[in-house]
């Protein structure tokens, strides 16, 4: 299909579903949201992965727990609307509820401020069957409706794939930087570069590349077996020039702590050189 010159007809409402909206040569269009007057968030952090099943809402929460142990206030927007997991596995059971400003996080037991569809629900297991507009909106709704009070670090757990929520983000939300999140197997290379040309094209920086299951420590005799085959997220982080923030095994200790629902009380060490890189 021929591109089709801009005539400066765009608007912020059909250019919304373009991931070009924010590079168009003939008329860039901004579409970021204002947060609310309630709200300052000193860094957003977005995290992604090109598929499912990478254990991405296990990083995104032991990356919030990190900034915790490090004396930061820490909020977690789950934008992966139609699969949250992030309230179960610190906890929080509770709605959220709000008022004429605006609807408030709820708070775990380490004090950090959580959104997510399931504290809306009236039951946890009622599926969400909505169409893509509609969870893009709601997503925007909660960065500018939450009363996210002041923040240093709000980390946005995001569905997988390059879809509509992250689209939505990149060019709602004033994301200052991505980390992918992988795993070994074969098929990895192709996801990470999916994953990672978009954040790209949506000129955001790129932090670095997580990756998880990335190995099983025997407990009896301690050596490392690769569960999922040989890595090779070196080379292609070598390939696009982007660093390896850290490789985690398969730790069912930290598995028992999402199942306990007790995310609150983990201090993931695989991630413990990452901090500095989120600052």
């Amino acid at each position: 299909m021929e591109e089709q010159e801009n005539n400066g007809s765009c608007s912020p409402e059909s250019c919304s579903s373009c991931a070009h909206a924010g590079t168009c040569p003939s008329k860039k269009v901004d579409l970021k949201v204002p947060a609310n007057e309630f709200t300052h968030v000193k860094k957003v952090i977005g995290v992604v992965s090109g598929k499912g099943g990478v254990g991405k809402s296990m990083v995104t929460a032991s990356l919030a727990r990190l900034m915790r142990e490090q004396g930061y206030s820490v909020g977690i927007l789950d934008a992966d609307i139609t699969g949250p997991s992030i309230p179960k596995m610190y906890g929080i059971h509770e709605h959220a509820v709000g008022n004429e400003l605006g609807m408030f996080p709820c708070m775990a037991k380490d004090e950090t401020r959580i959104m997510s569809v399931n504290l809306l629900l009236d039951s946890e297991d009622t599926p969400v069957i909505w169409r893509g507009p509609i969870i893009a909106g709601v997503v925007k709704q909660f960065w500018n409706e939450v009363l996210w009070g002041d923040l240093d670090y709000l980390f946005v757990d995001m569905p997988p794939g390059t879809g509509d929520v992250p689209l939505t983000v990149f060019q709602s939300l004033p994301v200052d930087g991505v980390v992918i999140v992988t795993s070994p197997q074969d098929l990895v290379q192709m996801i990470v570069k999916k994953a990672y040309y978009m954040v790209r094209q949506m000129n955001i920086p790129v932090l670095g590349i997580i990756e998880n299951y990335s190995y099983l420590e025997c407990p009896d005799c301690g050596k490392r077996i690769s569960v999922f085959g040989e890595s090779h997220i070196d080379e292609i982080a070598k390939e696009l020039n982007i660093e390896v923030l850290a490789k985690m095994p398969i730790d069912p200790a930290l598995s028992e702590m999402v199942e306990k629902e007790k995310f609150y009380e983990v201090n993931n060490e695989y991630l413990k050189d990452v901090a500095g890189k989120l600052s």
